[in-house]
């Protein structure tokens, strides 16, 4: 199994991976509680709570004594699950989530990359009872933002534009911010759903860009997704439905720029 994947938008951002039986702290820490995850914000308890994985979800705690959290799932039509203080160990059932804790002036909030969920496999035996259950390779979701963001990358080899171009992060901020599900879509969040494809669903091992900068080792990422997602079929032209039309996109950057003028 996967392990789980913290997302800290802050700057500079803040990534924290947990394998099974893990546990990341979170809160504002101080000289005498450690925390892995800081939230520096006065209204954010010493030690807010904790993550824990488990095999295939993780477990949120609440070690506040008054405030409630929120667990969102960005992915879904605005479910959430709501963390009352002191509970214990909470199972969270998004592959997506982000964790919002109230403030006097906003929210803090962090993001939760899940491990794969378990599904029983489609051509076995009824109940799955029979002999060791097949894993997937590869397991995606396509109906969560991380699969735009890859449909995305791959778009201009589906289209044949170009043997080598692979989309930058504002490029996809930028054709993708025209679907609801991505309007509050940034630059940081594409780059996390980046990290969360090529080092959890399609593991990509680039040794030779350990020694390398930020922004090559960057794009060697994205060039090794398009690569793994188009050999084996992962991505293809029907999936290109899902992006929006590029005639209204160039449209609506056309009349910007009007506007602008």
């Amino acid at each position: 199994m996967s392990g789980v994947l913290i997302h800290l938008p802050q700057d500079p951002p803040q990534t924290l991976r947990l394998g099974a039986g893990e546990v990341a702290r979170f809160g504002r820490g101080s000289d005498t509680v450690a925390v892995e995850l800081r939230l520096d914000d006065p209204a954010v308890s010493r030690l807010a709570g904790e993550i824990r994985v488990s095999e295939d979800h993780w477990l949120l705690s609440n070690h506040s004594a008054t405030q409630s959290y929120l667990v969102e799932n960005p992915e879904g039509a605005g479910e959430y699950l709501r963390v009352p203080p002191r509970r214990l160990a909470a199972p969270i059932p998004f592959e997506f989530a982000r964790v919002v804790l109230p403030t006097r002036d906003h929210v803090v909030s962090f993001q939760v990359f899940a491990p794969d969920h378990a599904y029983l496999d489609p051509h076995g035996p009824a109940g799955g009872r029979r002999g060791t259950q097949t894993l997937t390779a590869y397991s995606l979701d396509e109906t969560a933002t991380y699969f735009l963001v890859l449909v995305a990358l791959c778009e201009p080899r589906l289209r044949d534009e170009s043997a080598l171009a692979v989309p930058t992060t504002p490029e996809i901020v930028e054709r993708l911010r025209r679907l609801p599900q991505c309007e509050r879509l940034t630059a940081r969040g594409v780059s996390a759903h980046i990290d969360y494809l090529a080092e959890e669903k399609l593991r990509i091992v680039l040794p030779e860009q350990r020694d390398a900068g930020r922004g090559a080792r960057r794009n060697g990422k994205r060039e090794a997704l398009v690569g793994i997602a188009l050999r084996f079929g992962l991505v293809g032209e029907t999936h290109l439905g899902l992006l929006p039309s590029r005639s209204a996109a160039a449209c609506h950057g056309a009349q910007t720029q009007a506007a602008a003028r």
